[in-house]
């Protein structure tokens, strides 16, 4: 992303619309702070009523308020006082399910608003979604029950807008949704700044999905997630999320750090990433995957930390809908510290990353297209990883001399461990064009079978300034297949 495109979307951000006007206290609409009357109605009286009377906040002070689903209207504001708390009824029956999706707080195609304060969200997704398997059981709600636990949309999350416009989530903890904490779908103009997200009650407990969205900034948040940490999706081929800034946040989850995908229908553009650091994650620090089509492009990482992380950097280009391959283009990642180790890196989560790829050695970062879809024009600078080594031999499938047998796989999930065994410790690239590393330095404490970097039909590779340090120093640190226009200076 150049530099006045960035300059652009932060004007646009901080000239986003604050609501300043009245405040109301919840009080004044019978809303009681006893964690025991049901609110919903005296809620959404209080948001309606508010809305219709040139808009203001509605102020929580002390105390805890249990809901069912509210929607937003425009020009409203909810502040969470701190010693607020907004609690998530454990009947999922209190619950609306709209358009594939069930969640506390909704928002439909309205504008200026907000949930700002020192409080807290607690939807008591663990209890819920314990009480609605009981009703599928029971034959209550229909739900297909897939390892008996309910499908994540008819488990609510927090807060579920779409189609909005100038959106503010500041200062609040989210926390124990039922299925993703927080999803913000074909919005635009949307700042969420210095939230603490504590999301790994249940399954599929997402930090922050940012699908289809224009113009949004992600900035000074503390997250700690069951799933993805922060999630960017396209489920619309006539959308694009674009002009999304991600910066100074610190994600531990027990699957990736930093996502775009797998939903990728529509795609993603100008996209920057600075100052994040990732830690205590199983799966990818950053995983950018293009897999429905869609395309990634102008994407920009710097200054990243990846810490006690189970794989560093995973690009993809994938084929889940035959006929539909993605495009991944102009990729920049500059300025990161990575240490990779040699054990599971999320244990002791309560829904901890699967096991069922285990053992295994340690899998290398990856940059994988397809043999009719390269990523192109991909420039790593500045990167130091530290591997732990000691890769077993007894688990490999496929050696240097027979590469032509890794699968494709492009109608997988994608993820850094897909193709199991590869025969590279720090990266392996495959159908790529224009790659370049400039001052990268990878690390690898103990003894491994395996080659620092291998390349698999690569068009165009400059590797300067590179240096790998292993115990085995007499072997060849990288790898060349089926590639030309490799050049190491």
């Amino acid at each position: 992303m150049k530099t006045s495109k960035l300059f652009v979307l932060l004007v646009i951000l901080t000239l986003s619309p604050h609501l300043q006007a009245k405040d109301y206290n919840a009080s004044m609409f019978g809303i009681k702070s006893n964690g025991t009357t049901m609110n919903t109605n005296s809620i959404q009286k209080g948001i309606d009523y508010i809305s219709e009377n040139g808009g203001g906040r509605l102020v929580f002070y002390v105390g805890r308020y249990l809901t069912g689903t509210i929607h937003m209207k425009s020009n409203v504001t909810i502040q969470l006082e701190e010693g607020a708390i907004l609690v998530g009824s454990p009947n999922p029956l209190d619950y609306e399910f709209i358009s594939n999706w069930t969640a506390l707080i909704f928002a439909h195609n309205v504008s200026n608003i907000g949930i700002t304060g020192k409080g807290v969200i607690d939807g008591q997704g663990f209890i819920v979604a314990t009480n609605l398997v009981e009703l599928i059981h029971n034959g209550i709600i229909n739900d297909p029950l897939k390892y008996d636990r309910p499908w994540e949309g008819r488990r609510p999350q927090n807060i579920y807008f779409k189609g909005c416009r100038n959106v503010k989530i500041q200062g609040i903890m989210l926390k124990d949704p039922g299925s993703w904490n927080q999803q913000y779908d074909q919005c635009k103009n949307v700042i969420i700044d210095g939230i603490t997200v504590d999301s790994k009650s249940y399954w599929n407990n997402d930090g922050i999905d940012i699908v289809d969205c224009d113009s949004v900034s992600v900035t000074n948040c503390y997250i700690d997630a069951a799933d993805d940490g922060i999630c960017l999706k396209s489920h619309s081929p006539d959308f694009i999320c674009q002009n999304v800034y991600v910066y100074n946040n610190t994600v531990r989850t027990s699957a990736n750090g930093i996502k775009f995908g797998t939903a990728s229908y529509g795609g993603f553009r100008n996209i920057k990433i600075v100052k994040n650091l990732v830690f205590d994650t199983y799966r990818s620090a950053i995983t950018f995957a293009a897999v429905d089509g869609g395309m990634v492009e102008n994407i920009e990482v710097d200054s990243l930390r990846s810490i006690n992380t189970g794989n560093v950097i995973f690009l993809r280009i994938g084929e889940r809908r035959t006929g539909r391959k993605g495009k991944m283009n102009n990729i920049r990642i500059s300025n990161v510290y990575a240490e990779v180790p040699a054990t599971k890196a999320d244990a002791g989560y309560n829904y901890e990353g699967p096991v069922e790829d285990l053992p295994r050695n340690i899998s290398p970062s990856s940059v994988v297209g397809m043999p009719d879809a390269s990523i192109e024009n991909v420039t790593l600078k500045n990167i130091e990883i530290h591997y732990p080594g000691g890769g077993n031999p007894a688990y490999a499938k496929i050696g240097l001399n027979e590469l032509e047998k890794v699968p494709e796989m492009a109608g997988a999930y994608p993820e850094f461990s897909m193709f199991k065994e590869l025969p590279a410790w720090g990266f392996y690239i495959r159908h790529a064009k224009g790659i370049v590393f400039e001052n990268v330095k990878l690390i690898c404490e103990k003894k491994d079978y395996r080659t620092a970097i291998v390349l698999d039909d690569v068009k165009g590779a400059e590797f300067k300034a590179m240096k790998v340090v292993e115990p085995d120093k007499k072997k060849e640190f990288i790898y060349s297949f089926r590639s030309e226009g490799i050049t190491i200076r």
